[in-house]
């Protein structure tokens, strides 16, 4: 398992019962989780009397109790900056486990040796978009949501990299693929966190487990004739490491070689000492 245990300004201080307590700069949340499925030991006193808690309903969805929050601070990752709002459907702008993939593409680009140019799809608030850029990548960021795009640039601001090249797209990342396939643009790096549900600009329904393949193989075809890396994530709970190994080997390595390594990532939890997962992610590399 990949563990983002980097952090400073995050924390995820206990979980279970279904809730995870986590500090978020000097700012105590309580939010559900549906992989803590054990009992929680709830010594902490913040599972008691935190600056806020998402509240899931029973007939779906929720609502938070913001009592002590502002509408939104920053929290820091090493050099990067990042806003925390909380929003709709327990959510923060911000998946504090992804660092180790943050940690890795820097890694990656940092020792190639030359200059690398990222594909971020279903891109988010832009975190990997800022971590790629801090080191030096020319960024292309594709999100469907105008508000997200708008959001990770505000990242891409606080972490002092609005002048850096990112592009910022509003796009359907798949009909985006198509126009840069037929443009005759490509890439050396691409960074997909796709959802497990979703539907296209015309209806197109997204599932993860019957549109991941076709997705994969399409972007292979705007990658460069000397990739360095294609990172896949996948927060959904039933996708196991080795899928996303069997994928990236069969559509990736099958053109360019390289290897692939696939594993669970997840969140030290201070109360016990254990890891609470947080989904898979599978990395292709070319060395």
């Amino acid at each position: 398992m990949w563990i983002a245990d980097g952090w400073k300004d995050y924390e995820l201080l206990d979980c279970g019962d279904g809730e995870k307590l986590e500090r978020w700069g000097d700012k105590l949340l309580v939010r559900p989780d549906p992989q803590a499925i054990w009992p929680a030991p709830r010594r902490h006193g913040g599972w008691h009397n935190p600056d806020g808690r998402y509240f899931r309903s029973t007939t779906g969805g929720g609502h938070w109790d913001k009592g002590k929050l502002p509408a939104q601070w920053q929290v820091h990752y090493r050099d990067l900056t990042f806003q925390v709002k909380p929003m709709n459907f327990k959510h923060t702008g911000l998946f504090p486990e992804q660092a180790v993939n943050w940690d890795f593409a820097r890694q990656k680009i940092r020792s190639a040796g030359r200059p690398i140019n990222v594909l971020n799809l279903f891109a988010y608030t832009g975190a990997a978009s800022v971590a790629c850029a801090a080191v030096g990548a020319s960024v292309c960021h594709v999100d469907a949501a105008k508000g997200m795009v708008a959001w990770a640039k505000e990242n891409a601001k606080a972490s002092g990299l609005e002048d850096k090249p990112i592009r910022w797209i509003v796009d359907d990342c798949a009909k985006f693929v198509e126009r840069e396939i037929r443009r005759g643009r490509t890439y050396d790096a691409i960074i997909m966190d796709p959802p497990s549900y979703g539907r296209g600009p015309t209806g197109e329904v997204w599932k993860l487990e019957e549109s991941l393949y076709p997705f994969v193989e399409l972007c292979s075809r705007v990658l460069s004739d000397n990739p360095l890396f294609v990172l896949i994530n996948s927060y959904t709970t039933g996708l196991a490491p080795s899928v996303l190994t069997y994928i990236l080997e069969t559509v990736v390595s099958k053109k360019y070689g390289g290897h692939t390594q696939s594993e669970e990532i997840g969140l030290p939890v201070t109360e016990t000492g254990l890891v609470l997962p947080c989904g898979a992610t599978g990395r292709w590399m070319a060395e």
